[in-house]
């Protein structure tokens, strides 16, 4: 029996690091509605240089809820629209 239980948490934890991995791309930092710890969303809204995207995330918990950090990152892949 605990053969079958580790190998369901190990599939469980390989998949919640799969999901967290991916970032997600928005076009306006208005469209991130919840942002949850540790998550990162590139922000495609023209207001990084040329071959960079804003990447925000959520950094730190506070009493108000999580704390949001931005900052231009290398854009890797084709661009968003």
């Amino acid at each position: 029996m605990s053969l079958r239980y580790a190998a369901c948490l190990s599939l469980l934890i390989s998949a919640a690091l799969a999901t967290t991995a991916h970032a997600a791309t928005v076009g306006r930092e208005q469209d991130i509605v919840d942002l949850k710890l540790g998550q990162r969303v590139m922000v495609d809204d023209g207001t990084c240089p040329a071959g960079q995207v804003k990447e925000v995330r959520g950094s730190k918990m506070s009493d108000k809820g999580v704390v949001r950090t931005s900052s231009c990152v290398a854009r890797y892949g084709p661009k968003s629209k």
